[in-house]
């Protein structure tokens, strides 16, 4: 890891605590005046806790500034994840903070679902599916609990509320890749 790297990591990891803290009342006070986090970017924020998801909201696409970006998903994965209960003050500390800003995505040719999983790449493609309205996404990171691209994209329909057998011509198969840092890989912290 190169120590631009690491430097940037840990300046996304600092800004996502620091929404959360400032939400909660708690600001930490630290202001950010690097350049490259006025460029727009798509973050998405993930808490976890004891190894299990407590929290994780993205955004797709690029908008507004990275900074704005990674503080709004924190404070959105913390209190607005519909999945979970408004993280709580005293949570914070037990809490293991992750930020994964995405490369674009780009739209996949294929000529089946057997070509899809194929073209696949586990543990490095985050994908995304659109069908019609429905639509679901899955970050790379998620190949550590679904390793095989059959359940991974079984999974994944689901997710965009499809039944997991489903298939079309019409449906639309994108795929990003991430860069990717957690607290506890950056300060040794268990998750």
């Amino acid at each position: 890891m190169s120590n631009e790297f690491r430097v940037r990591g840990n300046e996304l990891l600092l800004i996502a605590r620091d929404s959360i803290s400032t939400a909660m009342g708690l600001p930490l006070g630290v202001e950010y005046s690097s350049p490259w986090l006025q460029d727009q970017g798509a973050s998405f924020v993930t808490l976890q806790q004891a190894q299990q998801l407590r929290g994780c909201i993205g955004t797709l696409e690029p908008h507004r500034s990275l900074l704005h970006d990674v503080r709004e998903n924190a404070q959105s994965a913390a209190l607005r994840d519909p999945r979970f209960p408004a993280l709580k003050l005293q949570e914070l500390d037990k809490t293991i903070i992750e930020v994964s800003v995405l490369t674009p995505k780009v739209q996949m040719l294929f000529t089946s679902e057997t070509d899809v999983h194929e073209q696949l790449v586990p543990g490095v493609d985050g994908v995304l599916i659109e069908y019609g309205h429905l639509r679901g996404t899955f970050l790379p990171q998620v190949w550590e609990q679904l390793p095989g691209r059959d359940e991974f994209m079984r999974q994944l329909k689901m997710k965009a509320g499809l039944p997991h057998d489903f298939w079309s011509e019409h449906l639309k198969i994108y795929r990003y890749r991430v860069s990717k840092w957690s607290e506890a890989d950056m300060q040794g912290r268990k998750s």
